[in-house]
């Protein structure tokens, strides 16, 4: 474990839209910590094809099943799990699910979805720190093109950039703890063993308020 990891957050959650990493950056920061891993698993979202294809149909459906699979995982972090030696890396954050539910939800779907939501957030343990990847939506659809996953290929370059566009409003105001907003674009750090230790160096570091990181 690398030195600059004492004295770190407990629990460290890495954002950002589709496509910009965030779980491959939970992955190395989980192994390097000795962290639990926490992830996300959109794959498991039985109308997330569907909705792809069809936004407008699926999109509550969608949406219901990911605000409910992920409250599930978070009440498990609130029994103890926090406390585990090494903390917790989590690829997602829960506040943030509001944020595609503002995008494709009708006001109707939105209003129905906010009773929900409203009434599981105040039991959703915050993090220590987030760490936002942002990226260019042109890099975003190369590196989705680049990984052919089958479900992600009826997204549309229109839809990643309006996604691109909600990140980056949403974490302008952010202000619920710590964060580190990342340039992900021109960085490599799954295969640049330079650019990898020098974003867990910073990542490491940062304690306080909003932090801005990136190799340029």
């Amino acid at each position: 474990m690398t030195s600059k990891a004492q004295n770190r957050p407990r629990y460290i959650v890495v954002e950002g839209p589709i496509g910009v990493g965030k779980s491959s950056l939970a992955e190395i920061l989980a192994e390097n910590l000795g962290a639990r891993l926490v992830r996300e698993d959109p794959g498991g979202n039985p109308f997330l094809a569907s909705f792809y294809r069809d936004p407008r149909r699926y999109a509550l459906s969608a949406q219901l099943f990911f605000l409910l699979q992920r409250y599930g995982q978070q009440a498990d972090l609130a029994q103890g799990h926090l406390f585990e030696r090494g903390g917790l890396v989590a690829d997602y954050l829960f506040a943030k699910d509001r944020l595609f539910a503002t995008l494709t939800l009708s006001a109707d779907e939105l209003a129905l979805y906010d009773r929900v939501y409203q009434a599981l957030r105040p039991r959703v343990v915050a993090p220590d720190l987030v760490v936002y990847l942002q990226a260019r939506a042109e890099v975003l659809m190369a590196r989705i093109e680049k990984r052919g996953r089958p479900e992600e290929r009826p997204i549309r370059r229109e839809y990643m950039r309006d996604v691109a566009k909600a990140y980056s409003e949403f974490f302008f105001a952010y202000n619920d703890g710590p964060l580190l907003v990342v340039d992900a674009s021109e960085i490599d750090f799954v295969d640049n063993t330079e650019d990898r230790t020098a974003l867990l160096e910073v990542i490491f570091q940062t304690r306080a308020g909003v932090n801005h990181w990136s190799r340029r």
